[in-house]
């Protein structure tokens, strides 16, 4: 098994903004256990989904999440194949879990279930 590079500044200073702002890092938080689909992240947040669709554009576009259809449903996840995936997942293990807001979408009835 190879010896993880170090991250560059430059990487590091792009991942670090875009999840500066606190509705991004939780998404990520969130998909670091739980797959999810914008309606589910509008519930989560209070948002709008154009609002939740932008944040999931951007994380889009840097690669750090991909997006799945089941059904009629895209759900979005981590890519586990991101050049950082390691520095990301360290920085998301420091933070506080977020499960909370999962159950109460769970008792809400809202939570999206693919089987």
């Amino acid at each position: 098994m190879s010896e993880r590079q170090p991250t560059d500044i430059k990487s590091a200073a792009t991942i670090l903004k875009l999840l500066g702002d606190p509705t991004r890092l939780t998404m990520m938080k969130l998909l670091q256990s739980h797959d999810c689909c914008v309606c589910e992240f509008v519930a989560i947040f209070n948002r709008s989904q154009p609002a939740i669709s932008q944040h999931i554009r951007k994380l889009k576009d840097v690669g750090l999440v991909k997006e799945e259809r089941r059904g009629q449903w895209i759900f979005y996840s981590i890519r586990q194949d991101y050049e950082e995936i390691a520095f990301v997942l360290d920085l998301l293990d420091q933070l506080a879990d977020q499960q909370a807001l999962v159950t109460d979408l769970e008792a809400q009835g809202l939570r999206i279930s693919c089987t």
